[in-house]
């Protein structure tokens, strides 16, 4: 029935149609809905099914244990830093979903707002690479980030960082993290602290208050980490008690909404994998390269970089680290191409983001700038990886030739 109504109203958005100023706009509905009816009849290329709006809703596929713990863990948070006495699952799953819903709208009605009016500018098709950004955005800030702040951050990045480079396929750095980069640089004291992680206060009547003049902290292991000043190095959650390794593991612990859980992480990573969508070889060596740097720098700990003394396995556990390895730096737009370019460039991700982490006590989680630091260099890596091969060739035929 949905088939017949759209073939039936398509003519309207068609050359000549009444509406046809709006055809990108049923175009992409169409095409969100239905593989598309087009065919080539001359000089074509072998096609799939797997076109890039599917590849897509596959990544938003594997990003949804994050996004359903997160909304466990937020709401988990709320009523643990409240003093609840008991913690009933599904009002725990309400409070997360009640708070992270507003966010996913605001971020997909200005970020889609912006490109459905840019398609229609430049007649073309809306591109789907949205689809994704739209839910990663939320899942990397913490969850008390004004709603205006993350529509702020949303534009400037759809904008500057993607359509003014052409749009889907020709950005040079990730735009989700360009979100996350831009609202903790502009509204510093939004992204950081005691505060920003923990949802402290009760929506439609579910949850609590959290008092955090009483002395409860928020803050993320990794900020306590960076604060932490003689004495054994210890973890607690919102009311006082030792964070293990396990509920790391899990994710029970404050953070951004969608990286807490390296088990949620883990899962999206093996079906990412298993279609093929994304490349293990980045995966694998963005965590040997956090591995050696967490190794490398723990044989040289010390007390000025508290963060120094966790164990190299801990080092992917806590923060952003997998979520970056396993969503951020495997973007096939703004990562390496090359397959030897991907194991430069994922190494250099995984060292880069620990070296951050551990060297900076001022910013306790670099994988978000090893990333975007390393998406600028990703063109340079595979041009040497290029050239490289070149030269061997040329020598090879140099060598026959004699």
């Amino acid at each position: 029935m949905l088939r017949k109504y759209l073939d039936r109203i398509k003519p309207n958005f068609e050359e000549g149609g009444k509406l046809h100023a709006f055809h990108s706009v049923f175009d992409g509905i169409e095409t969100f809905l239905y593989t598309p009816r087009t065919t080539s009849s001359s000089g074509v290329h072998i096609h799939d099914s797997l076109d890039s709006k599917r590849i897509m809703i596959i990544v938003v596929l594997a990003l949804l244990p994050c996004l359903l713990f997160g909304m466990y863990n937020t709401g988990y948070q709320n009523f643990l830093g409240s003093g609840s006495p008991t913690f009933p699952f599904w009002p725990i799953m309400a409070y997360g979903f009640l708070a992270i819903i507003p966010k996913i709208a605001v971020t997909y009605l200005v970020g889609l707002g912006i490109e459905f009016i840019v398609a229609q500018i430049r007649k073309e098709e809306i591109q789907e690479g949205f689809l994704v950004t739209g839910i990663l955005v939320p899942l990397i800030c913490p969850i008390e980030t004004p709603l205006w702040m993350i529509a702020v951050a949303t534009a400037f990045s759809v904008i500057f960082v993607k359509e003014v480079f052409g749009g889907t396929g020709y950005n040079v750095f990730n735009v989700a993290l360009v979100t996350r980069a831009f609202l903790f640089f502009a509204y510093p004291a939004s992204m950081s602290g005691d505060r920003a992680f923990i949802s402290a206060s009760p929506i439609c009547g579910i949850g609590g208050t959290v008092n955090f003049a009483d002395g409860i902290s928020g803050a993320t292991p990794l900020g306590q980490v960076a604060t932490h000043s003689g004495g054994a190095l210890q973890i607690h959650n919102v009311v006082g008690d030792t964070v293990t390794n396990w509920d790391a593991f899990l994710g029970l612990i404050p953070g951004s909404f969608g990286e807490t859980s390296t088990l949620c992480i883990l899962l999206g990573a093996a079906l990412l994998l298993a279609t093929g969508i994304a490349s293990w070889r980045i995966m694998l060596s963005v965590f040997a390269g956090g591995l050696l740097a967490g190794y490398v720098v723990n044989l040289f700990a010390t007390p000025t970089y508290p963060a120094s003394y966790l164990a190299p396995w801990q080092q992917l556990i806590y923060g952003g680290f997998a979520f970056a390895a396993v969503f951020m730096a495997t973007d096939p737009v703004t990562a390496a191409r090359t397959g030897a370019g991907k194991y430069i460039y994922g190494l250099l991700v995984g060292i880069i983001a620990i070296i951050i982490r551990v060297y900076n006590n001022g910013y306790p989680e670099g994988a978000m700038l090893a990333v975007l630091l390393m998406n600028a260099f990703a063109p340079l890596i595979d041009y040497c990886v290029v050239q490289a091969n070149i030269n061997r060739r040329v020598n090879r035929l140099k060598a026959k030739a004699e």
